[in-house]
């Protein structure tokens, strides 16, 4: 819950007059009540913690990409992101995670977090029961590796859910599981997700996010959705204020990325010429020789994760 209190506090005489100018009195020597001075001390204390921590809106960007960035440019990208994706195994089509063990590197740097796990393609679960058994030992794997990376406990994890459309009952086994166990882990779960309606073969169509969270069962679940096309996506841009998940279209989405990097053609051709010619997103104050390209989202906090121990 935040705390909003003006930032100017006017100045008034003990006696509750108009300021004393150019002289003193008696009474103004006398020491001041203990409950005035304590008094006193909590107001300033609310209005420094106002002007320090309140943001000025109440979203925030981020950023992902599947390659970690380097420590040299932490600098450089905080001035312009609140948060930093994290992945806790290898991301889509890597063989590798560079990301393992620079979680308090990006903390010291400022950096809030939104943690995401590599969840599996429906070609490898085949039938309800294997997908059940992969989910579940998935998310213990999610949360050891959440555990081992020195996240605290309460850590919303992200399954990243890459296919689209209309989950089979197998996909569905699979993410349900997996929610249920990082659940129970002592984590929280969420799932990254399209938030875009994808036609079906009779002519209706179905947005992911909505298939998902009705089918859940009641499951807490939180959502971090995809839509790059423009409208409603600004295209490869860092806006400020940056936009409300909601705008997304999915109005219970708590993160919503609007940019991916290569840009795809077949979604966001409507979108600016705000993409580098390369088809990629860089973020201010990087080189585009340094290939350091972005997805960029916006979230309702600047720790969409609560991954940050300090």
């Amino acid at each position: 819950m935040m705390l909003r209190v003006r930032s100017t506090v006017r100045q008034r005489s003990l006696s509750g007059g108009s300021p004393t100018r150019g002289r003193s009195s008696f009474s103004s020597l006398q020491p001041k009540p203990a409950w005035w001075i304590l008094t006193a001390a909590v107001l300033l204390a609310i209005v420094a913690w106002a002007q320090h921590d309140a943001p000025s809106t109440g979203f925030y960007l981020g950023f992902d990409r599947n390659q970690y960035p380097g420590d040299d440019n932490l600098k450089t990208l905080r001035q312009t992101f609140s948060f930093a994706g994290f992945w806790l195994n290898n991301p889509p089509g890597e063989t590798s995670n560079q990301w393992v063990g620079k979680r308090s590197g990006l903390e010291a740097a400022g950096f809030g977090f939104l943690v995401l796990f590599n969840g599996r393609l429906d070609a490898d679960l085949k039938n309800v029961p294997r997908a059940t058994a992969l989910g579940k030992s998935d998310a213990q794997a999610a949360a050891a590796a959440a555990r081992r990376e020195g996240f605290p406990g309460g850590t919303l994890l992200f399954l990243d859910q890459e296919q689209g459309g209309r989950m089979l009952p197998e996909q569905k086994a699979y993410l349900y599981s997996w929610v249920d166990v990082v659940n129970a882990a002592g984590f929280r779960a969420g799932i990254y997700c399209s938030g875009m309606a994808a036609q079906e073969s009779h002519g209706s169509s179905i947005v992911t996010a909505e298939d998902i969270r009705q089918n859940a069962g009641g499951r807490e679940i939180v959502y971090f959705v995809s839509d790059d096309a423009c409208p409603p996506s600004p295209g490869c841009a860092f806006p400020k204020p940056p936009p409300n998940p909601a705008d997304s279209g999915i109005r219970f989405a708590d993160v919503w990325q609007f940019a991916q990097s290569p840009k795809r053609r077949d979604v966001a051709a409507g979108c600016p010429a705000s993409y580098n010619p390369d088809g990629n997103c860089y973020p201010p104050g990087i080189s585009p020789q340094q290939a350091l390209h972005v997805d960029v989202e916006t979230a309702r906090t600047p720790d969409p994760s609560q991954g940050r121990t300090q």
